[in-house]
């Protein structure tokens, strides 16, 4: 997003649309619908800084016809956008005969949880997950499914990772969310016939045989 794309109020917004110049019919429509929002919003006197135009805005699926938006929260801009959404007068045509135009929107609820979560706006109850079990590499996953029902046979809350990520960052999706011990598998440990373990209350880094994890997992949750 550009300074020069964004609007700084309604006048200028109104300039920024003259400024585009002739274009084709469809291009005019476009234009056309915008200043009647922007009179509109005017109308229901919306405060000139809770709304603006951003020419940048390009909305990625094809089935919007209309205009798109975004929306901001004032106070925390860094979020970036926090809902969004448009026009689309054809996209139920892909499900029934019949012809039902309309607008919505989407949330990212979990991008914006977790932003929340960072700004210190909300706070989080400690996790009920137990276990981390991670995912090294593909070739891993069977053992990690199964493993993770072993676990919970054994009474633990088991989440596991599904697709592999780099190990650091699996440590800190488990540390955020409040999730103690992280499960590692990696070549060597395979080859020893161990699992790794860290915990992420202390820091601390164990082994134990796969045999006798879970075991070892619920002493030490006991004595948390």
């Amino acid at each position: 997003m550009t300074a020069c794309r964004r609007s700084s109020g309604h006048d200028d917004a109104l300039t920024k649309l003259e400024a585009l110049g002739a274009g084709t019919p469809l291009f005019e429509e476009g234009r056309t619908e915008l200043r009647d929002a922007l009179g509109r919003l005017r109308s229901m006197g919306v405060p000139e800084t809770d709304y603006a135009i951003n020419l940048s805005i390009a909305r990625g699926l094809d089935y919007y016809t209309g205009m798109v938006y975004e929306t901001t929260l004032d106070e925390y801009p860094q979020i970036g956008s926090i809902c969004s959404g448009g026009r689309y007068d054809d996209l139920a045509s892909h499900y029934t005969k019949s012809k039902l135009p309309g607008v919505g929107i989407s949330i990212g609820l979990t991008r914006l949880f977790w932003q929340l979560r960072e700004a210190g706006l909300v706070e989080v109850e400690a996790s009920t997950v137990d276990v981390l079990v991670t995912l090294m590499d593909e070739e891993g996953l069977d053992h990690a499914l199964a493993l993770s029902q072993r676990l919970r046979a054994a009474g633990l809350n088991v989440e596991t990772q599904l697709e592999p990520r780099k190990l650091g960052r699996q440590f800190q999706y488990a540390d955020r969310a409040g999730i103690r011990f992280a499960v590692i598998r990696g070549g060597d440990e395979a080859a020893r016939g161990v699992v790794g373990v860290k915990d992420l209350g202390s820091g601390e880094q164990f082994e134990a045989s796969v045999d006798g994890l879970a075991e070892a997992l619920l002493a030490r949750r006991s004595k948390a």
